[in-house]
């Protein structure tokens, strides 16, 4: 594939697609879906980097495969995990509005079940996902986590894209550009 972002994750190498979203802005395309060997040392690299969190939390869908990992990493029975449509067993949780995201395009809300809430609620969460860009998802990501009572305490990426990594307040593991 000709039109590639050639990267090296802290000791994967990796080729990510260039791939033009609808805003006519283009991306490098990360996608952990299906690719066992890049999620598992993804996860492992960012547990390191989340050892003080006492319970994790991601959004659907690509963040899921991995915070498993890194909740497998840190010991950690149970990790919570926001949804975008409500499910059947939600119906007594909390949700928030976020602002579109660069790659939805749209506002959306986050929703996460009472199970889960009582799982964060006064406990040093970390949040997890695979790329920040514009932050929206992460506002959301922070929205829930102080809704439900939690303590903020990482938020930790695989990808910081433009200029995202120049933010004080996260961890990532490479940098990508915008295009």
């Amino acid at each position: 594939m000709s039109n590639v972002l050639k990267l090296n994750i802290s000791g994967y190498d990796a080729e990510l697609p260039i791939l033009p979203l609808p805003s006519g802005i283009n991306i490098a395309f990360f996608n952990l879906h299906g690719n066992q060997e890049m999620t598992e040392h993804c996860g492992k690299a960012l547990a390191k980097l989340l050892s003080e969190c006492e319970v994790l939390i991601t959004a659907e869908s690509k963040g899921l495969q991995l915070c498993h990992v890194v909740s497998r990493e840190l010991n950690h029975p149970y990790y919570a995990v926001v949804r975008k449509d409500k499910k059947l067993y939600m119906q007594d949780g909390i949700s928030v509005k976020i602002d579109s995201s660069i790659t939805t395009g749209k506002e959306q809300n986050y929703y996460l079940s009472r199970h889960d809430v009582e799982l964060i609620k006064g406990k040093k969460v970390g949040i997890v996902d695979d790329v920040v860009s514009t932050g929206a998802s992460l506002k959301g990501l922070e929205a829930i986590v102080e809704k439900a009572g939690g303590i903020i305490c990482k938020k930790a990426f695989v990808l910081a894209e433009g200029d995202a990594a120049d933010r004080k307040d996260i961890v990532y593991l490479e940098k990508i550009p915008l295009l």
